[in-house]
């Protein structure tokens, strides 16, 4: 289960890779725009004001992302569904992926499915973290090694689910595609109060622990939790009341070419 509240603690930081990643998209009067993965809605709302004329629609896995999302004063619609199973209708001029595909199986074949769906001159739009060798996910991996936790959170956490930029650009040049492609290493600079738990604890709760919260009682969760704190303590120290957190990021903007000329 998502929790949009603990999602949207650092909305900011987490905001940022969106707008970078739209900057590049320069289509004009886009008919549809699709946000997939879209959780609390918040980012997708803006598409409704960049393109005012546009059907724009966000979809997430996540009923309580839905849920919260639809409370929002825009004119965007909200569903629920699965990445996997949704097929671009043929007047989706543009299509965002933004910190979603990490979750998703074999995604670049996905990718290359999208890319032969859109139009011609359609714009396929999605960053993902690149962060799964930071001391982050190293701390948790570490953490899950433990014998209390070994057997039933280890097999849950994923060493790289994502290419790299070359990888994802090969793969959609090769289905038509001219691709701009890019990774960026954002330093967040967190708070750290002195009465709270450590920031970067926060931020993972909000993404790379929601599994092993969904499998823990509230017991070993709090065991778990307090290894990882440890961990994460010594690899992102508190320096001047703050926390430097790295966090690095890979975007693509691919826009679709004359299917005669794609390469087979």
């Amino acid at each position: 289960m998502w929790d949009p509240g603990t999602y949207l603690r650092y909305d900011d930081e987490r905001s940022r890779p969106f707008y970078d990643l739209l900057a590049r998209v320069d289509a004009d009067r886009p008919r549809a725009v699709v946000d997939l993965g879209c959780g609390p809605g918040t980012l997708t709302a803006t598409l409704a004001r960049r393109w005012p004329h546009a059907r724009i629609t966000g979809l997430d896995s996540s009923p309580e992302m839905i849920d919260r999302a639809r409370t929002l004063d825009t004119t965007v619609g909200f569903t629920v569904g699965d990445v996997t199973d949704w097929r671009p209708a043929p007047d989706v001029d543009v299509l965002v992926a933004n910190a979603v595909l990490q979750w998703v199986p074999d995604h670049p074949a996905l990718l290359r499915r999208w890319a032969h769906a859109l139009p011609p001159g359609g714009w396929l739009a999605f960053q993902v973290p690149g962060n799964f060798a930071g001391p982050s996910h190293r701390a948790l991996r570490e953490v899950a090694e433990d014998p209390r936790w070994a057997a039933t959170v280890r097999p849950l956490l994923r060493e790289d689910p994502v290419d790299d930029p070359v990888g994802y650009a090969t793969a959609l040049t090769a289905a038509g595609c001219a691709v701009d492609a890019w990774e960026t290493t954002y330093l967040h600079r967190l708070p750290a109060p002195t009465d709270a738990e450590h920031p970067v604890l926060t931020w993972l709760d909000g993404t790379a622990l929601r599994p092993v919260r969904a499998v823990l009682d509230d017991t070993a969760l709090a065991g778990f939790r307090a290894a990882l704190e440890n961990l994460l303590a010594r690899a992102y120290p508190v320096r001047q009341g703050q926390v430097y957190f790295p966090f690095r990021r890979i975007f693509v903007v691919a826009r679709t070419g004359d299917r005669h000329k794609e390469q087979q």
